[in-house]
């Protein structure tokens, strides 16, 4: 007969999942309600509340995709590009890539930006291509790019999109929580997120927002949405307005009390806080990685705190390292991927891992291993 699963006890600091706080997995825990009961209801509206303190932003259309972030990837391009739309999308490691596939899926024109893996997105590369695609409609590009550690410069990248009259769709999977992220302040039209990163809850739910701007841009659209799944307006029946919410889907009911309760520790530590938090453990840790003689992959100004990327020691085993952490250190370290496997370690402070506890547990492990 088969018996109960019971994982391991594991300390995730690769790439994600993160680890989820005994406190998120205690309000997972309670009874499950039905997703149109009025107290889930008033639930909802807390989590679209916290989101918008988390992103930093009033957009009224701010909710959470009942599915993981590649879906609110999919959510923000569909929603927004039609047929033989122009998009120029910046593509500086995997999800850029990603980015691109569903915007041809949407029978969109994509016209890419290629940046060198490890390296934020240069401004003036996209300045270029779109003076040289002056009919393009939309920007799109990732903030944090998980397959790398580079962070781009959001705010100037959605600057020189209006400048050309485009909207911008922003991937903040890695940043939400971790990284300044001001989508108001940035002018920031639709950006998405995930739940397993900075946000510390388990996987399987993508925060989304549009603003106005975008929201009249769906409204106004001559061809239905690719999706219905991920239709925005048939989703905001359900998750916004101050009548009776329409039937869309089962929502993952006690997932959301997972996000709720990280939501709220999130508010409780403060989002400023909790930038820092993250900024000061991955200074510690680099501290810690360079007295191993280890070196980062990404350029010093261009990285993600919360998602290290370094280069893997000339004649170390990558899958044998990793295995040893695993097996004797219970510590989970991630592998690159695409044409970084075997080249880099990507090393995640992200949400409850990003401690100084952590921080030296790791350094120690591999200090241990690397001998």
């Amino acid at each position: 007969m088969t018996r109960s699963f019971q994982p391991p006890q594991r300390i995730l600091m690769g790439p994600g999942p993160s680890d989820v706080h005994p406190r998120v997995l205690a309000a997972m825990a309670r009874p499950t309600i039905g997703h149109l009961d009025p107290e889930f209801i008033r639930m909802m509206d807390d989590v679209k509340r916290m989101l918008q303190y988390a992103f930093r932003t009033k957009n009224e259309m701010t909710f959470v995709v009942s599915a993981p972030g590649s879906a609110g990837m999919e959510a923000a391009i569909v929603n927004m590009v039609e047929p033989e739309d122009k998009v120029v999308v910046c593509i500086n490691g995997v999800f850029g890539g990603r980015m691109k596939s569903i915007v041809e899926r949407c029978g969109g024109v994509a016209v890419p930006v290629e940046q060198e893996w490890g390296r934020a997105i240069d401004p003036n590369a996209l300045e270029d291509t779109l003076k040289q695609h002056p009919d393009a409609k939309f920007v799109a590009f990732v903030h944090a790019e998980t397959s790398t550690g580079a962070l781009s410069d959001a705010k100037t990248l959605a600057e020189i999109a209006h400048r050309h009259n485009c909207m911008v769709i922003v991937d903040a999977v890695t940043s939400l929580g971790g990284s300044p992220l001001e989508v108001d302040r940035w002018e920031l039209d639709v950006v998405y997120s995930g739940s397993q990163k900075c946000l510390s809850a388990p996987p399987g739910l993508s925060p989304i927002t549009f603003n106005e701007r975008a929201v009249a841009h769906i409204r106004n659209r001559k061809t239905p949405v690719q999706s219905w799944f991920l239709d925005v307006n048939l989703l905001m029946q359900y998750w916004g307005g101050e009548t009776k919410r329409a039937y869309h889907h089962t929502a993952p009911i006690n997932n959301l009390y997972g996000l709720h309760e990280a939501l709220v520790m999130l508010e409780e530590e403060g989002i400023e806080e909790a930038w820092k938090r993250h900024a000061e453990n991955s200074a510690r840790l680099q501290q810690g990685l360079a007295s191993l003689g280890m070196e980062y992959f990404v350029p010093e100004g261009e990285r993600i705190p919360q998602l290290n990327a370094v280069k893997i020691p000339e004649g170390v085993d990558d899958a044998a390292i990793r295995s040893r952490l695993l097996n004797e250190f219970h510590l989970e370290i991630g592998a690159g991927l695409g044409p970084m496997a075997g080249k880099i370690w990507r090393i995640g402070l992200m949400g409850a891992a990003s401690t100084t506890r952590n921080v030296l547990y790791c350094v120690s492990a591999l200090r241990e291993v690397l001998k």
